[in-house]
């Protein structure tokens, strides 16, 4: 398994295919690791990484906190996930590419693009996650683990999270730093040994920034309206992934490709080949 430290942090990443980057934040939450691609809904369905690497080179990693990836207990903004995408890319020598992030990754991707728009060669915004219903859910997560946290204390968390191969979206009772725990024996130690008044005051403060209003989170509006790169939005529709989160990016994003298509009729028929196509445009115009 390839590694790269960024920030301190482990990153475990794979490579697919040859051609322009394209970096992929993955679907899944807070649980998103990089096999959500292949194993997740309706990633499994439209199989991208059987299609997109036969023109893109395709990076896929997991996020901080999820899968092989480390982490570090602090108040997680989307300014870090940005960097561990950035400094994947530092690590492999690659000074601008394509974005694609499916589910809550679509965040990170436009919050890059606000941060480092000259290394954005374009953005692909599959299933923005968003809407009242994520918002609450999201909140309702957080709080469940620290109720556990009052109840068990952080030694608790730690037995609880050994006990079980869950993450943080299924089993929300075992917080953010899960896969941590069970991948290293000295981070739960440590985890275990916090100050749990201290951590209490980490977690609440997380979904307040990251979860933070009804629509797509990741990035202020004004920001989004000062973009000129080329971008795609795929909607969802669900409870996790309201239409609205996306028809927002699409007012937000200008000269955004908004392609009007229900869930049910996206399929590895159309999908790959509508997304490849809009790389190659992208690509031909950088």
């Amino acid at each position: 398994m390839p590694f790269a430290t960024v920030d301190g942090i482990r990153t475990h990443y794979e490579i697919a295919g040859e051609g322009p980057p394209l970096l992929m934040y993955s679907p899944g939450g807070f649980d998103a690791t990089l096999d959500k691609w292949s194993t997740l809904g309706v990633y499994a369905r439209i199989r991208l990484l059987d299609h997109l690497p036969e023109k893109y080179q395709c990076i896929v990693f997991d996020r901080r906190e999820t899968g092989q990836s480390g982490g570090r207990v602090e108040r997680i903004t989307w300014d870090d996930y940005i960097e561990q995408g950035r400094g994947l890319l530092e690590h492999l020598g690659i000074e601008a590419a394509h974005l694609l992030g499916g589910c809550m990754g679509v965040c990170p991707v436009i919050a890059y693009a606000v941060k480092y728009p000259e290394s954005v060669l374009s953005m692909i915004l599959y299933w923005p996650v968003g809407g009242a219903g994520f918002r609450i859910k999201g909140h309702g997560r957080f709080a469940q683990h620290l109720a556990l946290v009052e109840q068990e204390g952080l030694a608790g968390v730690v037995d609880l999270a050994l006990s079980t191969s869950d993450g943080f979206g299924k089993d929300p009772r075992i917080g953010p730093w899960a896969p941590v725990i069970r991948s290293d024996p000295r981070f739960a130690a440590a985890y275990a040994a916090m100050d749990v008044n201290r951590y209490k005051l980490i977690v609440a403060a997380m979904p307040r920034t990251l979860l933070d209003r009804d629509t797509a989170p990741g990035a202020e509006p004004e920001d989004l309206l000062q973009l000129d790169i080329p971008t795609l939005i795929v909607p969802g529709k669900d409870v996790a992934h309201a239409t609205s989160a996306a028809r927002y990016l699409e007012e937000c994003l200008p000269g955004s490709e908004y392609w009007d298509i229900l869930p049910a009729e996206q399929t590895e028929d159309n999908v790959p080949d509508r997304l490849i196509d809009f790389l190659d445009r992208a690509s031909a115009s950088a």
